[in-house]
């Protein structure tokens, strides 16, 4: 991929781009989330994307954040279209034994988060985001090969021209090194539906 063609939604203070691989320093108290149960707005991670009207593609890229170690520590996948609509998948560092492998989902301004509990020991991860014209599929792999369903949803906002790409940030007092790495756009790999027929 052309890592030229990304371009910065909010630019960290430290960050390398490299022709294989993006390196991003997170900054203490950054993070994407809208009201929901909490009722607070945090929207200063920094956010690294390209834009497409393409209406069926996957993206794929690898992280790596060994370098996570303090509470939601996090970096991954995102579709940022604004404050109020947007999609991400990451893990969020929890503490010695267990993270948080999920996504959340952001629709006219509310956020929900979906999640499941693994080893704290696992410090890769691969993800693919698929379009299926307004609806998306966010994926994870442990070895970028077989992938499993993490979340199908729904963007209100995602009809049309959309941006997409990678993040990172330390919602508290933290800092990391989020490396991403093989990145890369294909035909959709989110096949369509055969099952039970459209009313």
């Amino acid at each position: 991929m052309d890592l030229k063609k990304f371009k910065w939604t909010r630019k960290p203070e430290s960050y390398k781009i490299y022709d294989d691989r993006i390196e991003i320093i997170t900054k203490p108290y950054t993070d994407l989330w809208q009201r929901t149960y909490y009722h607070f707005q945090n929207d200063n991670a920094p956010v690294l994307q390209i834009e497409t009207e393409e209406k069926y593609f996957s993206f794929i890229v690898k992280t790596d954040f060994k370098e996570s170690h303090h509470r939601f520590d996090q970096c991954g996948i995102v579709m940022y279209l604004d404050s109020e609509n947007w999609l991400k998948g990451s893990i969020e560092y929890e503490n010695d034994e267990y993270q948080h492998l999920g996504s959340v989902v952001t629709n006219h301004g509310y956020s929900d988060w979906a999640t499941t509990a693994i080893d704290a020991s696992i410090k890769s991860m691969w993800y693919r985001l698929s379009r299926r014209e307004d609806d998306y599929c966010i994926e994870c792999s442990y070895d970028g090969v077989t992938f499993t369903q993490m979340r199908i949803c729904h963007m209100f906002k995602g009809a049309n021209k959309i941006a997409f790409g990678i993040y990172a940030c330390s919602p508290e007092n933290s800092s990391f090194k989020a490396v991403f790495s093989q990145m890369q756009i294909t035909e959709c790999q989110w096949s369509a539906h055969t099952g039970q027929q459209p009313d």
